[in-house]
């Protein structure tokens, strides 16, 4: 098998700026002055961090009232799933899914998916590196989503203080969920997928050659 030449093993690095190339030789890139590096430094160890803090704040995110409501007829405080489920029995059935789907399934799907790459990343699980890839990018862009949720409670906490009969405040758990959300986006913004690459570089110049007999 012809061993595959890659940039790093070449010396030449991509400026995390402008995205030009030069040898990292050079310290510094010729165009924007950032400083070069082959890889993000510690990006693994950064990744597991970022990874662990989200995982600490996701079940208090989940347990923790999100939203209390204060009204003639009494006090109630609701949690992301006890939300979903009041909108389900209310007909909101759209609501409901687009909650679920941004509140629990994203990011815990997005946390999995993280430890998955980090794991393969240090050569831990062998998977194919453009499917890896794949997943990365996904990642990335459903996570933008997670937000959604921190939009429905301000909304409704604007459009009840307009009326004098309720009155919806934010509960403790919207912190924890935000954390969660700006935690896995740091997450996967230090994770370097050319990691995968190179796992698999090495994967495959360890590997013994085929012999065609």
């Amino acid at each position: 098998m012809e061993q595959i030449r890659t940039a790093a093993a070449e010396g030449l690095a991509s400026c995390h700026m402008c995205g030009r190339v030069s040898p990292v030789t050079d310290v510094h890139c010729p165009r924007c002055h950032s400083k070069l590096h082959l890889r993000k430094p510690h990006s693994l160890e950064r990744t597991w961090c970022y990874l662990i803090a989200a995982t600490a704040f996701y079940f208090p995110a989940n347990l923790l009232p999100i939203m209390n409501v204060s009204g003639l007829a009494g006090n109630s405080s609701d949690t992301i799933l006890s939300g979903v489920f009041n909108f389900w029995k209310k007909g909101d059935y759209l609501v409901a899914g687009i909650i679920f789907s941004a509140s629990i399934m994203i990011p815990i799907l997005k946390m999995i998916a993280l430890v998955w790459l980090c794991l393969a990343g240090s050569g831990l699980t062998t998977a194919s590196p453009k499917n890896l890839s794949r997943l990365y990018h996904i990642t990335e862009f459903v996570g933008r989503w997670s937000m959604v949720d921190v939009f429905v409670v301000a909304v409704l906490v604007c459009l009840v203080q307009l009326g004098v009969i309720s009155t919806v405040t934010p509960g403790p758990a919207i912190l924890s969920f935000a954390a969660v959300v700006v935690l896995t986006m740091f997450a996967a913004m230090s994770f370097d997928p050319r990691l995968l690459w190179d796992r698999y570089v090495e994967h495959t110049a360890e590997a013994p050659p085929t012999r065609n007999d």
